[in-house]
């Protein structure tokens, strides 16, 4: 079994900051790409960042230059950091690895259970 938990959402206002956290527990052999996704009521769930296992990064273009992505390797972890936050950023927002669980076994697609981020204005 493979567990995604996040941490670190909560209330803040506009132009605040927020650091996210997600680790991965486990049956791990490795770990490629890990990322976080968002979304917001009413909205599908889009891409926010992502990182892969060499550290290249991508982000959404509403959060450049805004967020920052994370990650360290020998906590399985991926950090999130927000800052200068809007109202707009308000969503539930998901972790998202890509694990293999063994040499045998084939690379799965992982989320967390969400943590709500509220940017109140």
């Amino acid at each position: 079994q493979v567990q995604l938990v996040e941490s670190g959402g909560g209330l803040v206002q506009a132009g605040g900051s927020l650091r996210l956290s997600c680790a991965a527990s486990g049956n791990i052999f490795s770990i490629n790409a890990m990322g976080w996704y968002r979304q917001a009521p009413g909205k599908q769930r889009e891409l926010v960042a992502t990182i892969t296992s060499g550290g290249s990064t991508n982000f959404a273009d509403s959060v450049k230059d805004r967020f920052t992505i994370s990650r360290d390797k020998v906590k399985n972890t991926v950090y999130l950091q927000m800052n200068s936050l809007k109202p707009e950023d308000t969503a539930v927002y998901y972790c998202n690895a890509e694990i293999r669980r063994s040499s045998f076994l084939p690379v799965g697609d992982y989320w967390g259970q969400g943590t709500q981020v509220t940017v109140s204005s």
